[in-house]
């Protein structure tokens, strides 16, 4: 069975933590534990956030001043090559040495008529205290907006529309080959007025990327891993209850924040709703179990 995997972020640095290459190397190494069992089994796509990675990045490219600061398609850029190669060495150091793996850097169009592009929404970044972040959107020209406890930087997430590397991504997985790619929802790109291609100031959210890319490329089966065993109602509440299984016709009739779980039902919800497949929503610590359909929040079309 072909199944594609999207790691949320916190599969490679949690809540709280400080953005060391040792931390993200940590959670890789416990995030490809959970999927070795998967990928003797089945055939695998694997995707994965970078919104603090990216936006560190961003910090260190502001702190030199000798050159403008790089773009965040640039900056996608090298955390797909990053992350895809921790993903690479941890999870090849638990399968067998004949395994093939590859990281895909995957460009993705999105419209720049976009209306996102005049409403930002994704967090990228490390958080902070209300005041420095209000601070720093003063200095740096950044939207600024509540995530949870902290505050991060947020800009627009623009819906992808294609995956220009498809073509090589079906090639590699022909010959068995595990491909990490579309990493961070991939580099977002634009065809300008002269037809040119060009990357764009804006990130592109994961979870929808991944079900674009699961379904064109026939997958059986979206799993969206993230730091809660489900999708909850009343979340956050003593009348928090899971939804344990749903249709994307039940689950339309509520509301789920747009910075966290709203993206992950969009996208589970497009998925089933284009494919007549499955897709899942749950811990990565479950992903066996969310294989078989005994865990997480399972989608399906009735």
């Amino acid at each position: 069975m072909r199944v594609v995997v999207a790691l949320g972020g916190n599969a490679l640095l949690r809540r709280g933590e400080s953005l060391t290459a040792e931390n993200q190397r940590k959670n890789v190494r416990i995030a490809c534990r959970a999927l070795a069992p998967l990928a003797l089994e089945h055939q695998m796509v694997i995707t994965h956030g970078n919104g603090p990675q990216v936006g560190l990045l961003a910090l260190q490219s502001a702190s030199y001043e000798e050159v403008d600061e790089y773009p965040l398609d640039v900056l996608g850029a090298q955390t797909e090559g990053m992350i895809g190669y921790m993903i690479q060495q941890e999870l090849g150091n638990l399968l067998p040495m004949e395994t093939a793996f590859a990281t895909i850097l995957t460009m993705v169009e999105v419209d720049p008529e976009d209306p996102a592009f005049n409403n930002p929404t994704k967090p990228i970044g490390p958080g902070y205290c209300e005041e420095d972040a209000r601070r720093l959107a003063e200095e740096k020209g950044w939207t600024v907006a509540r995530d949870g406890e902290i505050w991060r930087r947020v800009v627009p997430s623009p819906e992808p529309h294609r995956i220009f590397e498809l073509r090589p991504i079906h090639w590699l997985l022909e010959k068995s080959t595990i491909v990490i790619c579309a990493g961070g929802g991939g580099i977002p790109t634009v065809y300008n007025s002269d037809g040119g291609l060009e990357g764009v100031e804006v990130v592109i959210d994961k979870d929808r990327a991944s079900a674009l890319l699961a379904r064109q490329l026939d997958a059986r089966l979206l799993i969206l891993a993230t730091d809660a065993d489900g999708v909850y109602l009343d979340w956050g509440t003593d009348e928090a209850s899971k939804i344990e299984s749903t249709t994307p016709e039940e689950i339309e009739r509520y509301d789920f924040d747009v910075g966290s779980m709203g993206p992950k039902v969009e996208a589970a919800c497009d998925f089933v709703l284009r494919t007549g497949e499955r897709a899942v929503i749950g811990s990565l610590s479950d992903l066996g179990a969310m294989v078989a359909g005994e865990a997480g929040t399972q989608f399906t079309i009735e």
